[in-house]
């Protein structure tokens, strides 16, 4: 892929975050080291980004090159083994294990669920702080706030499967926006999530319900807050 097209991707991915209220022109400059009237320009196309430049706006967005690819420019990854079933056993458990047990013991296992082989064998990792080490797919029922936070998206008693093993802020793919499994202080958050100024930003996908800012501890890492990424909704259980 030339550069242009690349530079044009990332125009436009900046662009889409903006018109989602995920971003700003102006923190995007703070974040990326620029004056804010070399943004303007570069997302008005009256300026191009340095490869320096285009890195700095990666840098600041979680975002890689991969991340900018047309699908039919994607790598092709190989494709696990598959089991004779076509669905694979995924435990429900509570939300204080989803958010923190490693590996996910008997009394934590609410229920189980079947989830389709190709849920499983499609969902591309990214883990991030030895997070490999842990048991990669669990389940939790949506409650109320959790629902309230992200409706029409979510529901009470929904189920959502987690796929721990994908804890970096890169956006899973360009649309739509990737949503999070997050640890709070005190609940397991369920949203759309952005990093500035050593904060955790979750954005709800209800307007009405106010953004949450989580402020890391200085030997904190965005991925450290970071459950997983929601890859899987049953709206039935």
């Amino acid at each position: 892929m030339k550069f242009e097209t690349l530079h044009e991707n990332l125009r436009l991915e900046i662009l889409r975050r903006i018109e989602r209220g995920l971003l700003t022109g102006s923190t995007l400059a703070r974040a990326a080291d620029f004056q804010q009237a070399h943004i303007s320009n570069f997302l008005n196309r009256k300026r191009s980004l340095s490869l320096e430049g285009l890195d700095r706006v990666l840098a600041a967005q979680q975002l890689s090159v991969i991340d900018l690819l047309p699908p039919d420019l994607l790598p092709v990854l190989p494709v696990p083994p598959r089991s004779d079933s076509l669905t694979q056993t995924v435990a429900v458990v509570t939300h204080t294990a989803a958010s923190s047990s490693a590996r996910i013991q008997s009394p934590e296992i609410i229920d189980t669920i079947a989830v389709p082989d190709s849920v499983i064998h499609s969902s591309r990792p990214h883990p991030l702080s030895g997070r490999d080490l842990w048991q990669r797919f669990v389940a939790i029922r949506v409650d109320s706030i959790q629902a309230a936070a992200m409706e029409p998206l979510l529901r009470q008693h929904f189920i959502v499967v987690i796929d721990r093993h994908y804890n970096s802020l890169a956006p899973y793919r360009l649309h739509p926006p990737t949503v999070y499994a997050v640890r709070g202080s005190d609940a397991l958050h369920l949203c759309f999530l952005e990093y500035e100024a050593d904060r955790l930003v979750l954005r709800p996908r209800n307007q009405h319900i106010p953004v949450l800012l989580i402020a890391l501890a200085a030997n904190e890492q965005p991925a450290d807050r970071i459950v997983g990424r929601v890859c899987y909704v049953l709206s039935e259980f």
